[in-house]
């Protein structure tokens, strides 16, 4: 059976639309994710652009302007679920690691 998309994200993913809860061009979005991961986690424009395409068909973004070639997005309650998935998703497996290794 094929993994349902979007059930677990990338760390990608997750600064992506982590970045959209305020409205952002895609540019500005590669900065932000460097600069809130210090450099940790990179996207480059051919990963951006897929992955903002493929959210806004998901309808977890939806573009808000266009400029020429630039565009807008933002969040949609769809993808701050599924951000919120995410993150109890995340708090689980830490979970899972402190109870393994007693740690509280």
């Amino acid at each position: 059976m094929p993994r349902e998309k979007f059930r677990t994200l990338t760390e990608q993913m997750f600064y992506i639309l982590l970045c959209l809860k305020e409205e952002c061009y895609g540019m500005d979005i590669m900065e932000k994710v460097s600069a809130r991961t210090e450099g940790r986690v990179a996207i480059g424009p051919g990963t951006l652009y897929n992955l903002l395409d493929q959210f806004v068909d998901a309808e977890m973004i939806r573009e808000t302007k266009a400029e020429g070639r630039r565009r807008c997005y933002i969040l949609t309650e769809k993808g701050h679920d599924v951000l919120q998935r995410e993150i109890c998703r995340l708090q689980k497996q830490l979970a899972d690691y402190m109870e393994s290794f007693g740690e509280e």
